[in-house]
């Protein structure tokens, strides 16, 4: 799933027990983060066990199905005639068997009085968290038949300490911490009004911005920049950079590679906070965010983005926001990212004050490119001319990232932008 990747959620399985299953065939579709992917066996044979159910969050490492193989010719059956191989699998075992005894003999037990079922890894939260069985008991689950699933159980811890009071039955001793409770506004639903429930990604847009804000002190710079020159070069050598390279030359790419180069001049910006430290960040790994077709957002990221020239990075943004529109990102290529751009002038929108996404400390977002009467200073004098312009917004971190600091960000950016040289080669 890649190093990033701790967990996925099982969202479908698309094979039932007792089915044959081909080499590569898709088995089981699962969810991780904002990517949905499908598992194929590797293997021939036949499927005789489901370890984990729909909507289970399972971690990186589980075995989560049986399949049965049968030898032959081909695939032939790997025997343990070695001794040091039966020694290693007896050890592998007996581990497997001292796992499951610490899960058994662990006060969270499997079922609750009341039926639930709770899975190893809700209940590892549970007893990291020092939560009772009682206490879990309370966890309102959204899984298949009710079951508590890692969101549901981290969304009640996150939730406990800011209770004002707590259902819990008379013999039990506990005091929960309580704080002031911000109540949602009650909205008035009448019969003509449609309730469409939030999707999996939608949900987790809305926690992942909400938190984004809770965390970090957003403030903004803006700044105009000519991109006249910009717009005439890209005019003059696109056609002839599709014959050459066989993809469409965007102002996205241009514009990436003049922010990954000006990140390269500015290494305190691409950075993330952790408590009281500050983490640099050796490589500059650009987020682009995307907007899917069902309105929800993505950000793949471009690693290493300032060791790429133009031509790698425009194949590499072509290729990623293809791929996203499609659905057929792989889940590391949404992660790690250390700095996003956004280009909110792919909608007409002049300029935006976007998110920052955690735990990045800076984003940009490029507004569209537009003719704007403009004042031309030149050496006989001042005069009125059109030139394309574009408005760029800078939200970032101002825990760590003064106003000094995000303002020449920009300013540089402005500078490397306006510079262009119209007879250079791409």
């Amino acid at each position: 799933m890649g190093e990033s990747v701790a967990e996925a959620t099982i969202t479908s399985w698309l094979k039932k027990v007792g089915d044959t299953i081909e080499l590569d065939e898709a088995v089981v579709e699962i969810a991780t983060d904002k990517v949905d992917s499908e598992v194929p066996s590797e293997v021939d044979g036949t499927l005789v066990e489901i370890l984990f159910e729909q909507d289970t969050v399972v971690a990186v490492g589980q075995t989560i199905a049986i399949i049965e193989t049968i030898g032959n010719e081909e695939t032939p059956i790997q025997t343990l005639d070695d001794k040091e191989d039966i020694v290693e699998q007896v050890e592998q075992v007996q581990q497997t068997i001292e796992a499951a005894s610490v899960i058994k003999n662990s006060p969270i037990t499997k079922t609750s009085n009341s039926g639930k079922f709770f899975s190893p890894l809700v209940r590892k939260i549970a007893e990291t968290e020092g939560l009772s069985m009682e206490q879990l008991d309370m966890v309102s689950g959204t899984g298949k038949d009710g079951r508590v699933t890692k969101n549901d159980i981290l969304s009640f811890i996150e939730d406990k300490n800011n209770l004002l009071s707590t259902k819990i039955s008379e013999s039990e001793n506990i005091i929960l911490e309580t704080k002031d409770v911000v109540k949602p506004i009650s909205v008035s639903v009448n019969g003509e009004d449609e309730i469409i429930e939030m999707t999996r990604m939608g949900k987790l847009v809305s926690k992942h911005m909400v938190a984004s804000v809770q965390t970090s002190a957003h403030v903004q710079s803006f700044i105009e920049i000519d991109v006249t020159n910009i717009v005439k070069w890209r005019a003059k050598v696109k056609d002839a950079y599709f014959i050459r390279e066989g993809e469409k030359l965007t102002f996205t790419p241009i514009l990436m590679h003049a922010v990954a180069a000006t990140i390269k001049k500015f290494p305190m910006i691409n950075i993330a906070v952790q408590g009281d430290n500050i983490i640099k960040k050796k490589n500059i790994n650009l987020g682009m965010a995307a907007a899917l077709p069902d309105g929800n957002l993505i950000v793949p990221v471009i690693k290493n983005a300032d060791q790429l020239n133009l031509v790698g990075m425009t194949s590499q943004v072509n290729d990623l926001a293809t791929r996203a529109r499609n659905n057929k990102l792989q889940p590391d290529e949404i992660q790690d990212g250390t700095y996003t751009v956004t280009n909110v002038g792919s909608f007409g929108s002049v300029m935006g004050t976007p998110i920052i996404n955690q735990p990045q400390v800076a984003i940009l977002a490029l507004g569209a490119i537009r003719k704007v009467p403009s004042v031309i200073e030149t050496s006989e004098g001042d005069f009125i001319g059109i030139r394309q312009k574009m408005f760029v917004s800078h939200s970032y971190d101002h825990r760590v990232v003064n106003g000094a600091l995000g303002g020449m960000f920009i300013k540089t950016l402005k500078e490397t932008l306006e510079a262009w040289d119209l007879n250079q080669e791409f």
